[in-house]
Formats: structure tokens, C-alpha cells, sequence
């Protein structure tokens, strides 16, 4: 089973706001913590002080540290990739290499006698996780985590971060991704946009960004980028991330009748296996509602994301409900009772035939 994380950057905040932040995450079952040490200014007893006050409120919560660094922090810490007591003694549960070494480094350091996990960058598109492979890492010990991207347009395209994840799966190497908060206003640098790995997930709501990646199957553990989230947030991500199936909101038709609503939002629907290229069927609303009347209304022309509803005059296939993949005329036989919301319409995409899936009611028509 994959966790849930979020991340938290002391040198940019205080001790008081992470520890409210870590106990507000643990309480909806975050996991993991994602910190970023990749330079120190300043005093470093002091930021190692704080960074280690930190670590410590996480690890009581039963909380999983992961301390971002480059090699850069080794040279100036005067500390070898082949003796990690640092981070051991700092309380880390693993660190990230932002940047890669040579292979044989990364390999050995899984070798390490602490049991720290090794994190490796998932985003760059190179062979860097074959060439650790082929040094026998101790594979408990190696992670693969994508990078977050506070330029805007600057994040990941789904395709390459799929080719990417690939790499990874083959392997059977636990994955991480972050997702962004709308609600949050800082990381690790004083500029971003939001700390999304998949551009196109920077302006969705948090669960909406889960619901992708769970629907994609590749990710095991999905981690908030910037602080800090709202509580809201970490419940609606919480609820995405750990339901049985999919839910996909929908905005219903202002006239849509009770039945209609009950059918469509009092139902787990299955997605039939005999795949149409313009409709999802739930046909299963067809016996469970057989002896209802439901009449002819609101039969516009479809539009892909449409929910609808087969009327009296359909038949048999009465109740049946079907979600449009594109455009189509409507002969009368079937109520559009309505849509996928704008922003949801894209996972329609990942519903797999056989799969079970829910409506929920947004109601803003």
C-alpha cells in the first residue's frame, strides 16, 4: 500500500507551524515528509538545530523523513557517501539525491548499516537507474521519487512522466510523485508557482491531481510539494488516495428528478467490459430500476462527459446509465441528467473497462 506525504522546509518557516502541520497531516494518515537540505546558510549548528527539532516531532507522530540533498552538502559538511551516520544521527528516515552520482556510489550507499533509504530523481529521462541496478543495490533500501517544478510550464508532460515512471516499475522500485496545493504559498526557493511534478495537475484541486495518479497505476506514494496545505485539502486527498474506486464529480441538470439523482449518485456503477467508443455503460441500473417510470426530458444533442440516463421510450435498456466519450445526436431516448465537471472530464481517459467507479453530486447547475 502506497502513503501519503507532505513536505515542510524549516528554514523558511518555524518550528511551531511545521509541528501543527505534521500533527494535522498524521491525523488524516499522512505517511511521509519530504524536507529539502541541499545548501546550508547561515549559522549551520543553528539550521541543523531546527532541521533536527523537526525530524524529531515527525518521527514521534510515526512519520518517514526524507531529506533532499546534492553532493554539494556532502563536501560542505565535510561528509563521505560512504559513511551516512550524518543522517542517521539527524533522525532521517532516508535521503534524496537531487542529483545523481555514478551508479556504484548510489548502490553502496543502499548498503549502508543504518537502513536508510535511498532516494534517486525519477524526472531526468536517463539510464541512471540501470546503471544502479547493475551494482546489486540492496533494493529494500533504493526509492525512486520524481522532482517538483515551481516554474510554471516547466513540470512534466504525462507521456514522458510515464516513460520515466517505466524505468522504475520494471524494477519494482517504490515510487514517489508530488502533487500541488492550492492553499500553499512557499517552498524550498522564494519563487514558485506551485510544486506540481505533472504540469498539468498545477492548477487542478489536490484530489482531483490524486484521482490521475491512482487512475495511472505507476505511483506509490504521492507527497504535497509546497506548505502548507489546507486541512480540507489533506482530508479530500486523504479520501481520493484511499477509496475503493474512483469518484468523479459531476454537475447535475438543474431539472434532473430525484429518481435521476438517486440512479446516478446512490450508485457504484460498472464500467462494461464490451467497450464502446462513445459511451461508458452502467448497465446494472437497468434491473435495479426495470419498474420505474422514468419519462422523456432534457434529450439534447451529447456532448463528451454527459452524463445520461436511458428513458421509457429505450426499452429495455430503460435506467441504464452511460457517460458520453464524444459528441453524438440524441434521438429522444436519453435524458442527459449531467456532465462531468470541466476539470475531471480528462480522467475519463483512465476508467478501464471492468472497473467500478462513482458519481458525486457537485450541484452547482
Amino acid at each position: 500500500m502506497g502513503k501519503l506525504g507532505v513536505s515542510v522546509y524549516p528554514e523558511r518557516s518555524t518550528y511551531e507551524k511545521d509541528m501543527a502541520y505534521l500533527d494535522l497531516a498524521a491525523k488524516y494518515g499522512f505517511k511521509r515528509v519530504f524536507t529539502s537540505l541541499l545548501e546550508i546558510k547561515g549559522n549551520k549548528d543553528e539550521v541543523l538545530s531546527e532541521f533536527r527539532k523537526v525530524v524529531n516531532h515527525a518521527n514521534s507522530l510515526g512519520m518517514q523523513v526524507i531529506i533532499d540533498i546534492n553532493p554539494g552538502l556532502f563536501k560542505q559538511l565535510g561528509i563521505s557517501y560512504d559513511n551516512l551516520s550524518f543522517f542517521h544521527d539527524l533522525g532521517a528516515w532516508g535521503i534524496r539525491l537531487d542529483v545523481g552520482f555514478n551508479g556504484l556510489a548510489e548502490a553502496q550507499m543502499t548498503h549502508n548499516p543504518y537502513g536508510l533509504k535511498i532516494e534517486i530523481n525519477m524526472s531526468q529521462g536517463t539510464k541512471q537507474i540501470d546503471n544502479i541496478m547493475s551494482f546489486s543495490p540492496d533494493k529494500d533500501n533504493l526509492l525512486g521519487c520524481h522532482n517538483f517544478y515551481p516554474h510554471r510550464f516547466s513540470g512534466l508532460g504525462v507521456d514522458f512522466f510515464k516513460q520515466t515512471t517505466e524505468s522504475f516499475n520494471k524494477y519494482g522500485i517504490n515510487t514517489a510523485v508530488f502533487v500541488n496545493s492550492q492553499n500553499a504559498t512557499f517552498g524550498p526557493w522564494p519563487t514558485q508557482d506551485g510544486l506540481p511534478t505533472i504540469e498539468n495537475h498545477r492548477g487542478l484541486e489536490i484530489a482531483t491531481q490524486v484521482k490521475h495518479l491512482v487512475l495511472m497505476g505507476s505511483i506509490n506514494d504521492i507527497i504535497i510539494g509546497n506548505a502548507y496545505a489546507s486541512e480540507d485539502e489533506l482530508k479530500e486527498m486523504s479520501e481520493a488516495f484511499n477509496s475503493l474506486y474512483p469518484v468523479i464529480k459531476v454537475s447535475p441538470i438543474s431539472d434532473i428528478t430525484p429518481l435521476e439523482r438517486a440512479i446516478v449518485f446512490d450508485n457504484q456503477h460498472t464500467y462494461r467490459g464490451d467497450r464502446s467508443e462513445y459511451i461508458i455503460r452502467s448497465s446494472e441500473m437497468r434491473m435495479k430500476y426495470a419498474k420505474e417510470d422514468i419519462p422523456a426530458h432534457n434529450t439534447s444533442d451529447i456532448k463528451r462527459g454527459d452524463i445520461l440516463i436511458d428513458n421509457n421510450d429505450y426499452g429495455q435498456y430503460k435506467a441504464e446509465v452511460e457517460i458520453a466519450l464524444q459528441s453524438m445526436p440524441n434521438d429522444g431516448r436519453a435524458n442527459v441528467v449531467g456532465h462531468i465537471t470541466e476539470k475531471e472530464l480528462f480522467l475519463l481517459d483512465y476508467l478501464k473497462p471492468w472497473s467500478n467507479f462513482n458519481l458525486s453530486n457537485e450541484d452547482k447547475l
